[in-house]
């Protein structure tokens, strides 16, 4: 059991799923950093008259009911920010990758199209020694032999 559950933690992918995450993380707190120092003092400058930041109160002097809405804006620019870096540096590069190595997968063939290729199989046996009549029954031709047959001198 123990063997089972080392064997999965070693795989590649549970490695680079386990890398993505610290790395993910990082990134993370650089955006963060970008949205709180850079984008909050922004977006609080446009029409913020307190302290608090760009928002309201539902009580007035109660600073425990300040809805803060230049927070959940900063939230939003963070979130767009890694969704694009994402997008742009992991995901559209994979699928062009996918795109340009992956191996064509063949259709399905239909039921008329295998009897298609059986038939031009059976035609191209004609050079082998074997004709087909206009009544599709096959035999030797000139000089083979029939199976369970022998050869005549």
């Amino acid at each position: 059991m123990l063997k089972g559950f080392k064997d999965f933690l070693l795989r590649g992918n549970v490695v680079d799923l386990a890398v993505a995450v610290v790395v993910g993380a990082a990134f993370t707190a650089i955006v963060t950093a970008f949205t709180s120092n850079i984008v909050n003092p922004l977006i609080s400058s446009i029409g913020a008259s307190s302290d608090l930041g760009w928002g309201f109160f539902i009580r007035a002097g109660n600073d425990a009911t300040f809805v803060n809405l230049g927070a959940v804006i900063t939230a939003v620019i963070n979130f767009v920010i890694i969704a694009a870096v994402v997008y742009f540096v992991l995901i559209l590069p994979v699928n062009t990758a996918k795109k340009r190595f992956a191996t064509k997968k063949e259709k399905s063939l239909s039921d008329q199209d295998i009897l298609i290729q059986i038939r031009d199989l059976l035609a191209e046996g004609r050079a082998d020694g074997v004709t087909t009549t206009k009544d599709g029954v096959t035999g030797p031709s000139a000089g083979g032999t029939t199976p369970g047959s022998t050869p005549t001198s």
